[in-house]
């Protein structure tokens, strides 16, 4: 890691990686222009989301450390890491490296099982940059305390590098025999980065939290256009189904608010829509805000800067309060369940948190739907091969299981499962905000890498009818999930090959929705293409 050199650790070379069943061959790995490759420091494995340029005089050299080392005091002062102090410490000071983590990561099984790769492989090297740094006896003894790397402007550079080739979805950290959470680490050094040094992916800095704040959606979504969005909709609702129904914006006192991510509006608007059909038959009395922020759970803070990720949560909370709604629902998005359910409290002081508000998944809500009688459903209309993606904020982060698939039986005869499932998922390859970050040549990286096991485990499940005649979908009831799908099934053709095609699970349950036209445009583009 602190090789003063410009070749990578490790060059990704097609032969390394898993294979995947049934397909003859795929594209190959689209090569970095050269002059890129000449701009860029890519010194840790060819690929980058984060276009650092080559430090090129001393003194750029020399502020990368002085950054690094000044971050890593504040990561460990319990007055500046207060939310995550804790189990960032124990992490670094209790892991045996019996390596049990290795086998569970989605990365390091796909590449191959690559060394830098190994979900302890950045975790040791920061542990040996802090004995070395931050203790008396690495000070004193060196490489002789178990501090044996040297901290240089190439080794900032690759750890950086590296925090951005785990998922964070936290398999690692379900496995461990004594609970190091090496996720949280690689989370850790990501926010070093940003917080003290204002380096980050542009995807969820400058277009994502950055966005949000000053103009209040990372999808640059005014309230006008909010507003545009939703007649569009309740149109293209009434045409579909022959129902006239208000989405309802701004409601005051409503039962619920309901958070959908802004991907939802601009590439999956049939998920809102399924959302609004549901609610309306089940007579749910529910609210939209018409602020963008409002409407948008998106708070890419979670993946990388606690400061971003609290001014969002705050200005959720504040609208949350404003509408004086009962409780907030989140819809069909991971990392938004993580953030309202999980992680928002832990960036708030106690004065301000969002326990006064209930918040919950959209999940148990769709189960109370169906159990309810009303509304009716008919499953032979869902009479195809499925399969479930787990997301991972929500299965293994929050333990939501059963619901889904409570739901998913009653409502599609011919449901299988990937192996493993549940809580054990595999990641689908978009979480940590990789689902947006496509700077250089990344998105080479995420198809190839990140998102392979997923694509083996799709085909897997399908291999008894993996003929093009027999339609199969995958349920994927997060935004992140469904850009992995439409990435996976573009990329290695599996729409045209095997008809393996991708959906929400609200839009299946209108599907089956008896007494409606099908909902689910098959014989069309995939949303978002």
């Amino acid at each position: 890691m602190a090789a003063l050199t410009d070749e990578p650790l490790y060059s990704l070379e097609p032969g390394d990686l898993i294979e995947l069943p049934f397909l003859e061959s795929e594209p190959p790995v689209i090569p970095l222009p050269e002059h890129l490759r000449a701009e860029y420091d890519l010194s840790f494995d060819g690929f980058t989301p984060l276009g650092m340029p080559r430090p090129v005089s001393d003194d750029d050299k020399r502020r990368l450390v002085e950054g690094f080392l000044s971050g890593m005091r504040k990561l460990l002062d319990p007055q500046d890491n207060w939310p995550f102090l804790q189990i960032f410490r124990l992490s670094l000071d209790y892991c045996t490296n019996c390596q049990t983590c290795a086998e569970q990561c989605h990365v390091y099984l796909a590449s191959g099982r690559q060394e830098i790769y190994r979900p302890t492989h950045r975790t040791e090297v920061l542990r040996r940059l802090y004995r070395r740094y931050f203790t008396a006896g690495g000070r004193i003894l060196g490489r002789f305390a178990g501090a044996d790397i040297e901290l240089n402007h190439k080794t900032v550079i690759r750890l950086l590098e590296s925090s951005y080739r785990c998922g964070l979805c936290r398999r690692c950290a379900q496995a461990c025999p004594v609970g190091v959470d090496n996720a949280l680490i690689a989370r850790e050094i990501r926010k070093l980065f940003s917080q003290e040094m204002g380096i980050a992916p542009r995807e969820l800095f400058q277009k994502g939290t950055r966005k949000h704040l000053m103009e209040g959606s990372a999808a640059g979504m005014t309230e006008a256009g909010l507003k545009n969005i939703i007649e569009f909709m309740e149109e293209d609702i009434h045409e579909r189904t022959g129902r006239k129904l208000r989405i309802p914006l701004d409601r005051k006192g409503a039962d619920i608010l309901l958070y959908h991510n802004a991907g939802e509006f601009i590439s999956w608007p049939d998920s809102v829509e399924a959302f609004a059909i549901l609610f309306d038959a089940a007579g749910i009395n529910y609210t939209l805000s018409s602020e963008a922020i409002g409407m948008d759970a998106v708070n890419y803070g979670l993946f990388f800067d606690d400061i971003e990720l609290a001014r969002i949560g705050l200005r959720h909370l504040s609208i949350a309060r404003d509408l004086g709604v009962k409780k907030i629902v989140v819809g069909e998005c991971g990392h938004a369940h993580k953030v309202f359910c999980v992680t928002g409290d832990r960036v708030f002081p106690d004065d301000l948190s969002l326990s006064e508000i209930p918040r919950e998944s959209c999940f148990p809500l769709f189960r109370e739907i169906a159990d309810s009688g009303a509304v009716k459903f008919d499953p032979l209309r869902n009479n195809f091969p499925v399969t479930l993606q787990d997301p991972c904020s929500i299965t293994r982060m929050m333990g939501i299981v059963r619901p889904q698939r409570h739901v998913i039986n009653r409502i599609c005869p011919q449901f299988r499962e990937m192996e493993p499932h549940g809580v054990r998922n595999y990641c689908c390859g978009g979480g940590s905000g990789f689902g947006i970050m496509r700077s250089c040549n990344f998105d080479q990286w995420k198809i190839k890498t990140s998102q392979r096991l997923k694509t083996r485990q799709v085909l897997e499940v399908f291999e008894d009818v993996i003929n093009p005649g027999t339609r199969k979908c995958v349920i994927a009831p997060c935004s992140n999930c469904k850009g992995s799908m439409r990435e996976i099934i573009s990329h290695y053709g599996l729409g045209e090959k095997f008809n393996i095609s991708y959906t929400g699970l609200a839009e299946l349950m209108v599907n089956a929705m008896a007494g409606l036209p099908a909902f689910i445009r098959w014989d069309e583009e995939q949303p978002g293409e």
